[in-house]
């Protein structure tokens, strides 16, 4: 049954091609589409673990003229619904590991520099995408962005110049290895640290990175809370490496409260280096991780909410105070969610509430916040929410075979690349093969 039109793109080509989405009876929801020269392709995109129409109200479908020149022109343009809040920019395209799936790919060595824009063309970058997306929290990305030793003068620079929250994407090697660069980075002014971190045994870094790598990233974590940086741990979730380890990582992150801030996952997406085998029949989608984190975790799926200021299939997000005994005691509700539109400030200024490290603070009463959700005062809630309290979220990505022009237009995670400013699954679209 068709329940939305919309447009995608050729996976093969990228040619913009119309699209429909179609509900099976068993709740299933695929896209289909059609190549005029390379034939049909589906996609499934929604698995029915959870009401598809409770969780998208309020999203629009695009009108019969929008999203026709999607998303090769992409530059922002007048169709896009969303301002910026969080603009990526690389600052080089080396790495010191050789993922199975990256976005950014193809990366170089480690060791060859020459191809690292200078300092003074980035910084001028900085400035102009700073007051270009209105002051946007800005992540520092590549490659591996630590292999700059001068990455502490591009944080000072973005603060400088008026980007809300600076963030740093990182594998955490360098942040272990070398304590006095975290201390420059905090002394800097970074407030996030989005740590690529897959799960809690060292099995699952061998197949989606290459190596062990969890004592190392554990060490990472240590060495940012020390210096006062908040961490973020981002798994890409893979079915059958790592999607039963979801429930494990959630009580890791809250052992590690107020040092980790949240959890953002990221289904995996097929853009950029990714196996060969290539792009399986089940793809992992928003609901089933939805299913999978509240079951392993312990928790209803009532607690997630959907993005109101992105496309609401583009991710959720859920808030819970940690409780004596490590307990999570949840503290958002779909139910309490308004299907209005969010803007980007306000998911830039959540963002960084929930995820930059708090100042050290007397815990009121002296019991370090330890009481028990209904027995707490406002004064011990308030302190909880900003030194026990933890954030999970997701994003979506789209590759070429599931990409909805629709969420494209409320995409607020934007890239900075030349002078331009686009969507980030516009930036990292790559056609099959």
């Amino acid at each position: 049954m068709e329940i939305r039109r919309t447009r995608s793109v050729c996976p093969v080509c990228l040619k913009n091609i119309p699209a429909v989405l179609e509900q099976e009876e068993d709740g299933r929801i695929y896209m289909s589409k059609r190549c005029a020269e390379h034939g049909p392709f589906r996609a499934l995109v929604w698995q029915g673990m959870a009401d598809f129409a409770r969780w998208s109200q309020g999203s629009e479908p695009l009108s019969g003229q929008q999203g026709l020149s999607c998303p090769g022109n992409c530059g922002l343009c007048g169709e896009h619904e969303s301002g910026s809040c969080c603009v990526l920019l690389e600052v080089t395209d080396r790495c010191n590991l050789h993922c199975r799936y990256c976005f950014a790919d193809p990366a170089c060595s480690a060791a060859d520099s020459s191809s690292d824009l200078p300092y003074e063309e980035l910084a001028a970058q900085i400035r102009d995408l700073a007051g270009r997306c209105g002051q946007p929290l800005l992540q520092l990305s590549g490659g591996e962005p630590t292999l700059r030793d001068d990455l502490p003068e591009l944080v000072r620079e973005a603060k400088s110049a008026g980007c809300s929250y600076v963030q740093v994407n990182t594998n955490g090697i360098r942040l272990a290895q070398d304590p006095a660069y975290v201390q420059a980075l905090a002394e800097a002014g970074l407030d996030i640290v989005f740590l690529q971190f897959d799960g809690t045994r060292d099995d699952i870094y061998r197949q989606l990175r290459g190596r062990p790598l969890l004592a190392e990233k554990t060490r990472a974590i240590e060495v940012c809370g020390r210096a006062g940086i908040g961490v973020t741990l981002v798994p890409t979730v893979v079915p059958g490496v790592n999607d039963q380890n979801l429930g494990e990582l959630v009580r890791f992150a809250a052992q590690h409260v107020p040092d980790v801030r949240g959890i953002h996952f990221q289904p995996v997406s097929y853009f950029g280096r990714i196996p060969e085998d290539g792009i399986p029949q089940e793809r992992y989608t928003l609901d089933r991780l939805m299913k999978d984190v509240a079951e392993q975790a312990g928790f209803s799926m009532e607690v997630f909410q959907p993005s109101r200021c992105d496309h609401p299939l583009c991710g959720f997000h859920a808030q819970f105070l940690i409780v004596p005994g490590g307990h999570l005691r949840a503290i958002t509700n779909i139910s309490h969610s308004s299907p209005e539109r969010g803007n980007a400030r306000d998911n830039r200024e959540y963002v960084g509430r929930h995820w930059r490290r708090p100042e050290e603070e007397e815990a009121p009463g002296g019991n370090g916040g330890n009481a028990d959700l209904d027995e707490m005062d406002f004064d011990t809630f308030l302190y909880c929410l900003r030194h026990r309290s933890l954030t999970l979220s997701a994003m979506a990505f789209q590759d070429a075979m599931n990409l909805n022009i629709e969420r494209l237009h409320r995409c607020t995670l934007h890239v900075y690349d030349g002078g331009r400013v686009r969507p980030f699954c516009a930036q990292y679209l790559t056609p099959l093969g």
